[in-house]
């Protein structure tokens, strides 16, 4: 089994998140994709950034319709703060049949170079970029890349920050999210109030 490793704060996940995985899930030799919410650090907390639960039952909630896209909650169980490295280290001792990979958007990969142990994270991984509009180049040791993939998904320029600011305002957003997402942060009443 060959997992997709998607990380993200997910603060809501939308269909920007769901068309990129559903995209590497039917275009790549991925066999699932892993939505990985990222915990809250405890040294950075942000009214703006739902509980940790809160923000997996969404992604529960915007993956369980489809067999190939998962919910994992395997970052909570990590001390903090979070390295990449550490939960890949994790996951492989954990699910020691599975194969995994990273998932990142282009804006990820031109920054990569500042990541902790990144060189051990490229010899040990394979990473699936998707297109983001961005500024900057990448690094030239990133480029054709035998373990860097480009993966030609449609380029999403939609944003968890720019829904949040759509709902405070009082404004539609739900052709922006999976219908049982919009309706549980509909119900809670969630990011009105940031």
């Amino acid at each position: 089994m060959k997992v997709g490793l998607y990380f993200g704060t997910f603060n809501p996940i939308h269909i920007g998140h769901l068309t990129i995985a559903n995209h590497l899930a039917e275009h790549s030799d991925l066999d699932q994709i892993w939505f990985v919410v990222t915990p809250q650090s405890p040294f950075k907390k942000k009214s703006s950034l739902l509980d940790n639960r809160q923000r997996y039952e969404m992604v529960y909630l915007a993956t369980e319709d489809y067999l190939k896209l998962k919910p994992s909650d395997i970052e909570f169980e990590l001390k903090q703060p979070n390295y990449t490295i550490d939960t890949l280290t994790y996951l492989e001792e954990r699910f020691t049949d599975y194969e995994f990979a990273l998932i990142m958007g282009e804006d990820n990969l031109k920054s990569f170079h500042k990541w902790k142990n990144y060189e051990l994270i490229l010899e040990n991984y394979s990473i699936y970029v998707y297109p983001r509009l961005s500024k900057g180049k990448i690094n030239p040791q990133f480029k054709n890349h035998p373990k860097i993939f480009n993966i030609s998904a449609p380029i999403m320029e939609l944003s968890s920050t720019f829904i949040r600011k759509e709902i405070k305002a009082g404004r539609n957003v739900r052709p922006m999210l999976s219908d049982k997402v919009w309706h549980y942060i509909d119900e809670m009443n969630f990011y009105k109030h940031f």
